[in-house]
């Protein structure tokens, strides 16, 4: 019988922590894009961050492109036309990201082979081992 661990409560992030900045969205968009800043480069440095060390450590082993070298996750949104949308949306991306870590990963237990794949491995050996056989130069031959 396993028992279910119930899922954390998700990790909530200071706001203060975020630095968010208003830039031009590339793309199409017409004359609006030239004149608006609606896209948001969200930075969140995850080594100053007040989050459990446990999810630091996983964030920053993470190989994510968007988490520089000095441990900043840097997150552009610029799907929406508004930028508070933009802003939203990058908040959303980062909780995301955050919880998907929050989470331990559960440890692997080794198991043993069972007994038909030991079966079927010795099966393969022996067959070829006489392919291998077959393929010897003949003894005792004299000619």
């Amino acid at each position: 019988m396993t028992t279910s661990v119930p899922p954390p409560e998700p990790l909530l992030i200071v706001e203060s922590e975020v630095q968010t900045n208003a830039i031009r969205a590339q793309g199409a968009g017409g004359q609006n894009v030239n004149k608006v800043s609606s896209a948001i480069h969200l930075r969140f440095d995850i080594s100053a961050s007040s989050l459990p060390e446990s999810v630091k450590e996983r964030l920053l082993t993470l190989r994510d492109a968007r988490i520089t070298s000095e441990g900043v996750l840097i997150i552009k949104a610029q799907r929406f036309r508004t930028q508070e949308k933009n802003r939203l949306d990058a908040f959303m991306r980062l909780h995301e990201l955050v919880n998907s870590v929050a989470t331990p990963p559960t440890p692997r237990r080794a198991t043993q082979p069972t007994f038909g794949s030991k079966q079927r491995r010795l099966q393969s050996k022996g067959l070829r081992a006489q392919t291998k056989n077959l393929r010897a130069p003949v003894r005792g031959h004299d000619d």
